[in-house]
């Protein structure tokens, strides 16, 4: 761990020179005020330099305006009373007032004991605020800075859309003084670093102080740059190519050199940011999270990453809980979703049926037809079952010319018709499954030519749904939203009729 920044000097590295605006106040009065604590307090404003455990106001990072609160673990070990509370209080509201988005950096030890129990009721009165913030559609990115813990990092700074911790900090609930004098025992030292919270799925990166102007700036531009004007019609969709024998689309979705979605997003996409996990200590690797951008258009893109759906990890409910977290994002930064299927199937193992698999599809589901930002769903490779479904709902579903959908792979449907597998084909014809099929049907609005196999032309393929999806994305965004879901209310309901 390299030596701790202060808060002054955070700021001077992160934000633009000269572009930093002070919102503090002189700190009000506490009630519980004692001669041992003015003077705690006057020693440590002399110490840090600063006259509370927190500053905040507005600058610029790479000339785009953001409201700041940083914490200064100097002053009383960054610890959160009354008066800090006021501030940070006073800040956020001047934020969503002026519809700023919102960088915190904590640094603290937690709740400020000699405040007591006024003090830690603060921790609402923050989180308030936050919420109040997030609910407005504004941006909230937090850096957890060496250390953050107790009640600070259980409100503030634990409420970001997107959360990046600096290498090696301490990060936690408890501390570990408070444990061992309770258990009598030291409380684990890996525990409470940002590597293990990383690991479990709780923050998302581990940035440098030297990179977070710009991660911050990527991330902004990724949530509030959207594109103007009309689609290019130059873009636009080439006719659907021909039908291809189910079995053998089924066959080409299962190939190894097929492009999966990392592949797309590095031929495709124009800017990646990549985000980890339900934030609720839950990750996996078959399903990837972030923010991107396609051409001009930005979402939130989900999807199922082929390559991290081992045998012995298969998809299961705790990739479905890391998608909706992709949902929730959407719909409080009122991004467009994209959401990208390509999986053999879901956990079928006891572990998915105690981790309640069954609920977290039909949650699945139910977000997304209800999720007010615009919707695009993409099937890139095998649909198979409802790991597939959970993620196939949209305003306007795309598939690959060799992408299939349907109840159970070929092989599980012949295991219940005729109790083998050797009639999988005849499955796979029969059940109506391939892109043609799933466009005939009304499934599936659009079926992106592969010429002849993606596996062939892998980065051709990439670039060409990516326009797709940059046109698609674009033509949403300019449709008013209660018409929209209404049109999308409109086609499930339609499903259910005979055709």
């Amino acid at each position: 761990m390299t030596a701790r920044l202060g808060a002054r000097a955070l700021l001077d590295l992160v934000l633009d020179p000269g572009s930093w605006e002070s919102w503090d106040a002189p700190p009000v009065p506490v009630g519980r005020d004692t001669e041992r604590y003015a003077r705690a307090r006057a020693d440590a404003a002399t110490s840090s330099g600063v006259d509370e455990s927190v500053l905040t106001g507005r600058g610029t990072i790479h000339g785009r305006p953001v409201a700041v609160l940083v914490g200064e673990f100097g002053f009383l070990a960054g610890s959160i009373g009354v008066a800090a509370s006021e501030r940070l209080v006073l800040a956020i509201e001047r934020a969503t007032e002026q519809r700023l988005p919102l960088l915190a950096a904590p640094s603290s030890g937690g709740t400020r004991m000699q405040e007591g129990a006024m003090a830690f009721v603060q921790m609402l009165t923050i989180t308030q605020a936050i919420g109040a913030h997030r609910a407005a559609g504004l941006p909230y990115l937090v850096y957890l800075r060496d250390p953050t813990t107790g009640g600070v990092f259980a409100s503030w700074g634990s409420l970001g859309h997107v959360t990046a911790a600096e290498p090696g900090a301490r990060v936690g609930f408890l501390g570990p003084r408070v444990y061992q004098a309770l258990y009598g025992r030291p409380f684990p030292p890996h525990v409470q670093t940002a590597e293990n919270l990383v690991a479990h799925g709780i923050i998302d990166a581990i940035v440098p102080p030297q990179q977070l102007a710009a991660l911050a700036d990527r991330v902004l531009g990724l949530i509030l740059d959207r594109p103007t004007g009309a689609a290019d019609p130059s873009t636009g969709p080439e006719p659907s190519p021909p039908a291809v024998d189910p079995w053998l689309a089924v066959r080409r979705s299962r190939d190894p050199r097929r492009p999966h979605l990392r592949h797309l997003l590095r031929a495709a996409a124009a800017d990646v940011v990549p985000l980890n996990g339900t934030a609720a200590g839950e990750s996996h690797p078959g399903l990837l999270l972030a923010f991107a951008r396609f051409g001009r258009a930005s979402c939130v893109l989900l999807g199922q990453d082929r390559q991290g759906q081992e045998a012995d990890r298969p998809l299961g409910p705790d990739a479905l809980r890391q998608g909706r977290r992709g949902m929730r994002l959407a719909q409080e930064l009122d991004l467009p979703l994209v959401t990208v299927v390509d999986t053999p199937g879901a956990a079928l193992t006891v572990e998915a049926e105690q981790g309640g698999l069954a609920g977290e599809i039909a949650r699945s589901l139910a977000d997304l037809l209800a999720l007010p930002a615009p919707t695009v769903a993409v099937l890139l490779g095998q649909g198979s079952g409802g790991g597939a479904l959970a993620l196939a709902a949209a305003d306007r579903v795309l598939a690959a010319q060799h992408a299939w959908l349907g109840p159970l792979s070929p092989e599980g449907a012949s295991s219940i018709v005729h109790r083998d597998v050797e009639h999988a084909p005849d499955l796979a014809r029969a059940q109506g499954i391939s892109a043609a099929e799933l466009e005939a049907q009304g499934i599936v609005d659009l079926v992106v030519p592969e010429q002849p196999d993606a596996a062939d032309e892998p980065d051709q393929f990439c670039r060409r749904l990516g326009a797709v999806l940059e046109q698609q994305i674009v033509e949403l965004r300019a449709q008013p939203s209660d018409q929209r879901r209404a049109a999308r209310h409109a086609r499930y309901r339609a499903l259910g009729r005979a055709r």
